[in-house]
């Protein structure tokens, strides 16, 4: 059966259900099956459609991480604790914000926690159905990642799939970050040119969508994506702080506005911006370095911090390694204080509140604490999320602090590993056998 006839099928079902359609879906269905006919040979495609022929039960799955359930907590008489929220079972059916239905006949908002849910749902259907269909051979989330890139070509495939499903259902082209992150997990990232995607635009023009996909896969992908991870002995926290979330979208649109105001005061405030990530991302691999070469040293002086306020981390110490690892840690405070001040600084020009000032008592508050690297506000800023960096065992003292402050801190960590094959929900099993049965050979 011709491609396009398959393609038909798909949308005269999802037409059926136009009230629950979701483009993001959607796309990473067709974009997936058209990938699948882009590359199998004329044997394989003869198997793929009668595969297809039998349809495809889809189940999503959404991590609790990725939505809020304060409610649910708060409802239950729990504190705003990471214990609290790990009593929920996993995949928890997802609240709403009840406050943004007004009655009518309005949808209600999910409540999410602004982690990308979008971009992680995209990238798990086209890499689930790219491995069940036979293009690619993810590995489980129980392998060992750290052999060299042995997937790396599989998952190039997802990532530029994913790319192109989620830019053409978000109708633009954005930073790529999220759905980078969502493959690649942990890294370090430079977004590709736009004009990689137009080829994915294309499709809007009516240009068959198998030879678009052709196109997306041969395309020159210039993104850099070098790897990069916290220091050992570090964990990354990130609080829901419950005051309702900012609109990303508007408060780019008024720093792009203030960018064409004012081009020569913010493009030096977006140089000083990128000078000071660069150098904090300096110091963090200074830290790792300093860990590899002297892991005994490093974990003493980790341990005695975790438990001092950063003002007291440099007393007593005398032995040179002990203190280059300290003026690490100590440079990097400053670093993260000069972001900080970058992004206050936009936010006030721009007219946003990219760390609003309820947000920067709270993160001056964290980085006096105990065993505290680095806050801050993630991702575009607003009232959506904080984050900090802790050293050694000092996490539970943050969580406590901003329950008091009533921020939840999430279960969620880094994660240097990236899409995978998971295996934690039993229901997997009977899909592993699923995939195992009717993979084409």
């Amino acid at each position: 059966m011709p491609i396009d006839c398959i393609f038909s099928i798909i949308d005269a079902y999802l037409a059926l259900n136009n009230e629950s359609r979701n483009p993001f879906v959607e796309n990473a269905i067709q974009y997936t099956v058209a990938a699948a006919h882009a590359t199998f040979d004329k044997n394989k495609k003869e198997a793929l459609d009668k595969l297809l022929l039998q349809g495809l039960d889809i189940t999503i799955l959404g991590c609790n991480d990725f939505y809020s359930y304060r409610n649910q907590i708060e409802a239950l008489g729990l504190p705003l604790t990471p214990e609290a929220l790990a009593t929920l079972p996993p995949f928890t059916s997802i609240t709403f914000n009840s406050e943004e239905s007004n009655g009518g006949n309005c949808k209600p908002e999910v409540a999410k926690t602004g982690l990308g849910s979008s971009a992680a749902m995209t990238t798990a259907v086209v890499a689930a159905l790219l491995h069940y269909l036979g293009v690619v051979n993810l590995s489980t989330s129980s392998a060992d990642q750290h052999q060299e890139n042995k997937n790396s070509t599989d998952l190039d495939i997802v990532h530029m799939i994913a790319q192109s499903a989620h830019c053409i259902a978000q109708g633009k082209v954005g930073s790529g970050f999220d759905v980078s992150s969502a493959v690649y997990g942990s890294q370090r990232y430079v977004r590709f040119s736009p004009e990689v995607l137009s080829a994915a635009q294309a499709t809007v023009k009516g240009m068959p969508l198998e030879e678009v996909i052709g196109n997306i896969l041969n395309g020159k992908w210039d993104h850099e994506r070098t790897e990069f991870s916290l220091p050992p002995l570090m964990t990354l926290l990130l609080g829901e702080p419950g005051t309702g979330g900012s609109s990303t979208p508007s408060m780019v649109g008024a720093v792009k506005k203030w960018q064409k105001a004012d081009p020569e005061k913010s493009q030096e405030t977006w140089r000083k911006l990128a000078d000071a990530n660069s150098e904090l991302e300096t110091q963090l691999n200074m830290l790792r370095k300093l860990a590899k070469e002297h892991w005994d040293t490093y974990k003493c002086v980790i341990d005695n911090c975790s438990r001092l306020k950063p003002a007291k981390w440099m007393e007593g110490v005398t032995e040179p390694i002990k203190a280059e690892v300290v003026k690490v840690l100590l440079k990097a405070r400053e670093v993260m204080l000069e972001i900080r001040n970058h992004m206050r600084t936009m936010g006030e020009a721009a007219g946003v509140p990219i760390e609003p000032e309820s947000q920067t008592k709270l993160l001056d508050a964290t980085m006096n604490m105990e065993g505290v690297l680095l806050a801050g506000v993630p991702g575009a800023g607003g009232f959506d999320a904080v984050f900090a960096v802790t050293l050694g065992d000092s996490s539970r003292n943050v969580t406590n602090a901003w329950s008091s402050h009533n921020v939840l801190a999430l279960l969620v960590r880094e994660d240097p590993q990236g899409v995978c094959l998971e295996s934690g929900d039993p229901r997997c099993r009977e899909i592993t056998s699923a995939v195992s049965s009717v993979n084409i050979k």
